[in-house]
């Protein structure tokens, strides 16, 4: 607390505690995990009004700087945390199809479930056009394409824009060389016609606002699409 002390020298304001508490904090005389000195010890020293040491507190929280804890006290943040490293870019060629099912499972389930509480009748529309599309399709590439827009359909209809760019982003990998490949040989007239039949199942639960049965119709439909993609 010494070092707090010689820090906080009185001067005129309320800024100037933000001041020298952020001047403490960037140069490094305040560390992370140091306490710092109460509300009333700051307000008095600064010869300002606690509420206006109060909110220069909550101020440096918000940013980052500081944390509090009822009971404890007000100590100085870790700064690493206030700039996290960005992830690195997806490497596609190093996401297997094995990946993709796995993320797929993890995530869309829970898609199916938002869909059946905010999906409007234009959602439904697009669902219909989709299935009837993928039923018409007369190659593999064709079925592939509208199955494909059907779980589009199903994200957009989310209506959660957080939620639509996570499904974008899996839904990209699809489009790779070897994704194409393995949905070339695995996808039988057999399971184009058990696939037909998934969809309609899902597609009605939604409808009926069954959110569990969505759920676990898409989690049985992409177990079943990745257990025939990947042999398993």
């Amino acid at each position: 607390m010494a070092e707090v002390r010689e820090l906080l020298k009185p001067t005129d304001g309320a800024a100037a505690i933000r001041d020298y508490l952020l001047q403490g904090i960037t140069q490094g005389s305040l560390t992370p995990g140091q306490k710092l000195p109460t509300e009333r010890d700051l307000a008095e020293r600064y010869k300002v009004p606690r509420s206006a040491a109060r909110k220069i507190l909550a101020t440096l929280e918000s940013e980052g700087y500081i944390t509090r804890a009822v009971g404890s006290g007000t100590f100085v943040a870790d700064q690493t945390l206030r700039h996290p490293r960005p992830l690195p870019p997806i490497n596609e060629s190093h996401v297997s199809p094995a990946q993709i099912m796995e993320a797929r499972l993890l995530f869309e389930p829970a898609l199916a479930e938002l869909a059946v509480t905010n999906a409007t009748p234009a959602d439904f529309a697009r669902f219909e056009s989709c299935l009837e599309k993928s039923e018409a399709a007369r190659t593999v590439a064709e079925f592939e394409l509208w199955d494909g827009a059907l779980h589009q359909a199903i994200a957009a209809a989310t209506h959660n824009s957080l939620v639509i760019r996570f499904f974008e982003m899996i839904h990209g990998l699809r489009q790779q060389a070897e994704w194409g490949k393995l949905k070339q040989r695995s996808l039988t007239p057999e399971r184009r016609q058990a696939t037909k039949r998934e969809h309609r199942n899902l597609v009605r639960a939604i409808q009926e606002r069954d959110p569990d049965l969505a759920r676990k119709t898409l989690a049985t439909h992409l177990r079943n699409v990745r257990d025939n993609l990947l042999g398993y």
